[in-house]
C-alpha cells in the first residue's frame, strides 16, 4: 500500500513538472508601414532645374 502511494505522489509529482510545452511561442513580426512617392515627384525637381538653367541662359 505504500508503494502505491508513494507511486501516486510521485506521478502527481512529475506530471505538473513538466505541464507547459517546450515548443517556443510565436511571435509575429511588426507591420511596418512605408510612404511612398508618386513617379512624377521625383522628376519634379530635375525639370525645375532644368526650366531654371533654361531661363538663365535665355537671359544672358
Amino acid at each position: 500500500m505504500k508503494k502505491l502511494v508513494l507511486a501516486a505522489a510521485l506521478s502527481a509529482a512529475a506530471s505538473t513538472a513538466f505541464a507547459g510545452s517546450l515548443a517556443e511561442p510565436v511571435v509575429e513580426a511588426p507591420v511596418i508601414v512605408e510612404e511612398t512617392q508618386s513617379a512624377s515627384a521625383g522628376i519634379l525637381l530635375p525639370l525645375l532645374l532644368l526650366v531654371l538653367v533654361g531661363v538663365a541662359v535665355a537671359a544672358d
